[in-house]
């Protein structure tokens, strides 16, 4: 059963394991760094469909039964679904699930929707509320530009601040089992909001709520950062990951030697004119279920927070000047099942 830390942090005690993984990327994503990690790389960001909408509802669909073979588990095996992405009403999950024939729970945390989905998992299986679980999120570049900014065709300029949304899906099986990767435990995260109003520097937006999120957990716990091989955020970028590192060193927490951004990883911002790097809810998932996961598995990689961030932010509420909401949701997964560190 889980153990409650504080308001905020449980400590797993029966410790989940993320029983399979996957990751669905696109083209651009397939050229990047981390190319070989991947399941599956498409060249055609349409992925077979007449939309982009339809296409991110693909790359849900797919990874999820990729997920789902890879365990070795049936639709019949699952007890529900969280998943989520960044369009209105989540409409690449609800697209992309509605001929699975499993309870699902619609979730949106932003960028952080990956980890918030494996978070929920975990202390659904935890606590002995199911048995397998699926924890999925997407993302396109197309549907996020077109929703958030401006249609590709308005061929506006990017700032340097700015980031690419990662076209791609992961999904994770949540399960009782004894083979690692383990769910050790998790902080659920709360609203920070410094007044950074600019949608093209999600990064500067989203710093703080990883900062707290961080120290929460290692305050809660009673570690430091060179208890962990790596302390992973989501798509912080090159502008948040600097930020994240000057506001923890402020608290007195070094974590620069551990600390590793997916949206850092998954381009490289030089060749392929990324800017400041990844975002979108597949960066994360992405990016964990392709390089991350496997290495915790294989032992390669011992002991790692994940802390993604998402920028709660809407067009609306942009438009009528309103500054970005940010949250990070933090999970402590281990190849170690026991209580060592």
């Amino acid at each position: 059963m889980s153990k409650k830390l504080s308001k905020i942090t449980f400590s797993l005690d029966n410790a989940p394991s993320i029983r399979s993984f996957a990751s669905i990327v696109g083209e651009k994503e397939g050229e990047g760094p981390l190319a070989a990690y991947f399941d599956m790389t498409t060249k055609d960001d349409y992925f077979g469909q007449d939309t982009w909408e339809k296409a991110e509802s693909e790359f849900l669909n797919t990874a999820v039964n990729t997920a789902l073979s890879k365990a070795e588990l049936a639709q019949k095996d699952i007890d529900m679904i969280f998943a989520g992405d960044l369009l209105n009403q989540c409409i690449s999950s609800t697209y992309g699930l509605r001929d699975f024939d499993i309870a699902v729970v619609g979730i949106f945390g932003a960028c952080s929707t990956f980890a918030q989905g494996l978070m929920l998992s975990s202390l659904f299986v935890d606590n002995e509320l199911a048995d397998n679980v699926i924890a999925a999120t997407s993302s396109h570049f197309s549907t996020a530009e077109r929703q958030f900014r401006f249609p590709l065709s308005y061929g506006g300029q990017r700032t340097p601040t700015s980031q690419w949304t990662v076209t791609g899906s992961g999904a994770v099986v949540v399960s009782k089992s004894s083979e690692p990767p383990f769910v050790r435990g998790v902080t659920i995260g709360t609203i920070v909001d410094l007044g950074v109003n600019d949608a093209n520097n999600m990064g500067a937006a989203m710093a703080p709520a990883a900062a707290r999120t961080i120290k929460q957990y290692l305050d809660d716990t009673s570690t430091n950062p060179n208890d962990y091989d790596y302390i992973i955020t989501g798509d912080l970028g090159e502008v948040g990951s600097e930020l994240l590192i000057e506001l923890l060193n402020r608290e007195g927490i070094d974590i620069s030697s551990v600390h590793r951004d997916c949206g850092k990883m998954i381009f490289d911002s030089d060749k392929q004119d990324t800017h400041a790097g990844g975002s979108g809810c597949g960066c994360c998932a992405s990016v964990m279920c392709g390089y991350f996961l496997p290495k915790i598995k294989s032992g390669e990689i011992k002991n790692v927070l994940l802390a993604a961030t998402g920028a709660l932010m809407s067009t609306t509420a942009s438009q009528q000047g309103e500054s970005i909401p940010s949250i990070s949701h933090l999970v402590h997964i281990s190849n170690e099942r026991g209580n060592e560190r």
